[in-house]
């Protein structure tokens, strides 16, 4: 399986690098959008930044982690399954979106920092807090877009599909991000970031388990 995933996880890269103007469309949103946010505000008092960033940063993942089965055509969903474990396919999409939210995400705090400054108190929770964060957005929606393919409006139905998951796991995550930029107890943002790692283990075994059988339709 370790194979499999290591060729699928090459194919995702290749592709997304001859297939240029999507990952380029993708980045153009993120930086239009925060420069949105500048035009509309100039300065942001600490709390509404970090809204207002994983606000982008949702709509972000979900355009850019939607086509991940949705844009797969039915042809080669055949050939994935008569080559390939659901398991294996599911983890290399995994890793692709976990890394593609990243480097999202880095290029969403750089623009805001550069345009709104970064009053950051704890820079490395609130960074740990990030990398979860982009983690948690990866397994949820990869999951949602292989149920969302199976059905027309795909688009449509995956974002209905998102809001009962996701709520939650914004929820703690502005919490935990929240606490990080007034530089409050360490512990209690530790335990935020505790609470998230449980999440995300919980998202990855739910997809783990259920992917299977959501192939097989």
């Amino acid at each position: 399986m370790f194979n499999a995933i290591k060729q699928l996880l090459y194919k995702e890269l290749t592709l997304e690098w001859r297939q240029r103007y999507a990952i380029n469309g993708i980045l153009l949103q993120v930086i239009s959008s925060v420069f949105v946010v500048y035009l509309s505000f100039k300065v942001l008092n600490p709390n509404t930044w970090n809204g207002v960033f994983w606000i982008v940063m949702l709509f972000v993942s979900i355009n850019a982690i939607a086509k991940s089965f949705i844009g797969e055509g039915r042809g080669k969903n055949l050939y994935y399954h008569g080559i390939v474990k659901p398991q294996a396919l599911l983890i290399a999409k995994f890793i692709y979106n976990a890394i593609l939210n990243m480097l999202l995400a880095v290029l969403c705090l750089i623009a805001f920092s550069l345009w709104m400054g970064n009053e950051i108190q704890h820079q490395a929770l609130y960074y740990g807090a990030t990398i979860l964060g982009c983690l948690g957005f990866a397994a949820t929606f990869t999951m949602l877009s292989a149920i969302a393919s199976k059905a027309g409006n795909s688009h449509l139905l995956m974002s209905v599909l998102s809001l009962p998951i996701i709520i939650p796991l914004l929820l703690i995550l502005i919490k935990a991000c929240k606490r990080a930029m007034d530089g409050l107890d360490q512990d209690l943002i530790l335990k935020d970031l505790g609470v998230l790692v449980l999440f995300n283990i919980l998202i990855v075994a739910l997809a783990y388990i259920l992917f299977p059988s959501v192939w097989k339709e």
